[in-house]
């Protein structure tokens, strides 16, 4: 009996063991499953720019190599989004030329981006963008979860190709039917012939009245409700409106949409006035108007795109420029805006637009000339020259149609007498209508559409030519001799005739050098181009040593330090000789302010030292010839690079 009591107690033993061994090895299985994987750091390529990344912090990992000059980095420390994240990083000395890994933070856009040389990287100068980042080095902070997967932005989806088909809907049941699946068609991509191969269901009477608001018929026929008997004809895919979620259904599924006419590809905004004073009745005549110029215009993404501004005490954007991509869907949100109120403040309204209205975000397509179209009952309650300035400098086209304006009691109260004249871009009779009354509005529909569809006219875009400030930094020294000095004045007067010079446009002035410096005239002493011609001829010799070095701190003191915020800097220096001083650190300090070099050469000029005065990339902007009389066939070739160097660079 003892024997048996025992040999029950081994047992008992036994399992206890093997269940505690079990648990151990089951807590450590657990343990396994439950600790923490290892953080994959996401490979990029030099070329990825910061703005193509959703994520707002990340760390990444970047390849050698990313210093090259093709991969563009623009601003100092802080970068715009435009930039190439790994070589931000190689210019801001997080990395070195053969890759590792950082730690990227957005951050918000700024006004302005100061190109510098640093690491062996250029980075550009650039007056503004919507978003920005920095870098620093790789190491995970504590408590922070970064993405093992980076999260792209991504472009629109092309338009379906033909006869393919999206997310099928199931048409809800109505007593008396049987529910069947409708197909939505991508009707941009589907021909007639197609489309007649599918059987759609007609909507039964007993389904009720429709729930969706007519669709604008042109003037003078009947308005149409969705879903009558003569709409379903062969070739066209038509949807019951009820069937398919309201967001989901636009007018473009109702019938072949045009992609806009190529011939007229603005980017148009309409600064309507909402004021008080304007009344109902006129705010209606002034959609109207919007409602025919969309119309008249073609409205497509290969086309000119609209966008709508209201103004009163305060402006708002009604819808932007890729809110809507056909006249039909553009004069249908027109008809949903009400009036706002208060007073007539366009000034407040222009300098709106030009902060917020035409950047990419928006819609704005940056290869398209942007156009602001002011529409103003009377005259404005606050000033608009200055604000018409600064937006005309940053390359929009002013147009103001005035209507009614005021009358003999009134003038009293205006604040701008003639405040479309000093507004507008250019010549007057181009670019602003004068309206006598409300009722006659609809004449100058197509007058205004010929005009903003004028891109050759559209002398405020801006271009290579109207964009910059403009600074000559001339040698005078003794070795250059009155003949060939009167050579290099030819060859500034060449290069300036190329740009289109006002006030508003691209702007010339000039410094001649020896040991000493003299301001010969400045951004703001003539705004033609025959006063500039005429100030370059009026330039005297000097003569005396090359002190190129103090040359350049005096160009950015006395020529560049003027410039304005939104205008390319361009210093365009020309040599004939080694400089007396160092050129080195004058040289960096106009990289680090933003002003893009040019250094010209000529006979004895060092080489060694005209790759250092000029911005990097040297063979952009360093040139050379052997003898004065050659000076012209430079040119084209200045000419040339500068073009190149702007089109190449982002625009909101």
């Amino acid at each position: 009996m003892g024997i048996v009591v025992l040999t029950m107690k081994a047992s008992v033993i036994e399992m206890f063991l093997v269940l505690l061994v079990t648990g151990i090895h089951s807590n450590k299985e657990m343990t396994k499953k439950t600790k923490r994987p290892k953080f994959t750091v996401p490979q990029i390529n030099c070329d990825v720019k910061a703005g193509k990344i959703i994520n707002p912090e990340f760390v990444v990992k970047c390849p050698a190599g990313c210093q090259d000059p093709k991969y563009h980095v623009y601003g100092t420390d802080v970068y715009a989004s435009y930039s190439s994240v790994c070589a931000a990083a190689v210019h801001s000395g997080v990395l070195d030329n053969s890759g590792g890994r950082i730690l990227v933070q957005k951050v918000a856009g700024q006004s302005g981006y100061k190109g510098s040389h640093s690491n062996g990287v250029q980075s550009l100068p650039l007056s503004r963008w919507r978003e920005s980042f920095i870098v620093s080095e790789g190491k995970l902070q504590k408590g922070v979860t970064y993405p093992s997967a980076l999260t792209y932005s991504s472009a629109k989806s092309p338009a379906a190709k033909a006869g393919e088909t999206t997310k099928a809907y199931q048409k809800p049941s109505v007593p008396g039917t049987t529910a069947q699946p409708v197909t939505l068609l991508q009707v941009l991509g589907t021909t007639p012939a197609e489309a007649t191969h599918t059987t759609w269901p007609k909507p039964s009477p007993s389904a009720g009245p429709t729930t969706s608001s007519p669709r604008p018929e042109p003037v003078g026929q009947r308005s149409r409700e969705l879903g009558e008997t003569d709409l379903w004809k062969p070739g066209l895919v038509l949807l019951d409106a009820g069937f398919v979620p309201k967001e989901e259904l636009s007018t473009q599924s109702l019938d072949l949409v045009s992609q806009g006419d190529p011939n007229c590809k603005v980017d148009l905004s309409f600064l309507i006035d909402g004021s008080t004073s304007i009344g109902k009745r006129r705010f209606r005549i002034q959609k109207q108007f919007l409602a025919d110029i969309a119309q008249a215009l073609d409205i497509g993404p290969a086309g000119p795109l609209m966008g709508v501004v209201q103004y009163g005490d305060n402006p708002a954007t009604q819808f932007n420029l890729k809110t809507h991509m056909n006249s039909q869907d553009l004069k249908t949100a027109l008809e949903k805006i009400t009036q706002r109120g208060g007073l007539s403040n366009v000034g407040r309204a222009i300098s709106f637009v030009t902060k917020n209205f035409f950047s990419k975000a928006n819609g704005n397509r940056g290869g398209a000339p942007n156009v602001a179209v002011v529409i103003v009952d009377g005259w404005p309650t606050d000033k608009v020259e200055e604000a018409s300035r600064l937006a005309r400098e940053s390359g929009i086209n002013i147009f103001f149609i005035t209507v009614e304006g005021a009358v003999e009691n009134e003038k009293q109260y205006v604040m701008e007498p003639n405040f479309a004249n000093k507004a507008v871009c250019r010549t007057n009779s181009f670019y602003s209508l004068s309206v006598q009354s409300w009722f006659s509005l609809r004449k100058s529909v197509q007058p205004l559409v010929k005009r903003v569809c004028d891109t050759d006219r559209l002398a405020c875009s801006k271009t290579c030519f109207n964009s910059a400030d403009v600074g000559f930094v001339i040698d005078g020294s003794s070795s250059v001799g009155t003949g060939n000095f009167r050579t290099v004045l030819q060859f500034v007067a060449n290069i300036s005739k190329e740009f289109e010079i006002s006030d508003t446009d691209t702007r010339i002035g000039a410094v001649q050098y020896t040991y000493e410096q003299r301001l010969e005239f400045g951004f703001e002493a003539y705004s033609t181009k025959s006063d500039i011609l005429n100030a370059i001829k009026r330039v005297g010799y000097w003569s005396g040593g090359t002190s190129t070095g103090a040359a350049i701190n005096y160009a950015l003191e006395q020529l560049f330090k003027k410039s304005k915020p939104n205008k390319r800097k361009l210093m365009i220096l020309i040599t004939d000789g080694r400089s007396y001083d160092d050129i080195h650190i004058p040289a960096m300090a106009a990289h680090h302010k933003g002003v893009i070099t040019y250094a010209i050469g000529i006979a004895w000029a060092a080489q060694d030292e005209l790759e250092v005065i000029a911005t990097h990339p040297a063979k952009d902007h360093a040139f050379f010839v052997d003898e004065f009389d050659n000076l012209y066939k430079l040119v084209p070739k200045v000419i040339e690079n500068i073009c190149t160097e702007f089109n190449s660079r982002p625009r909101n």
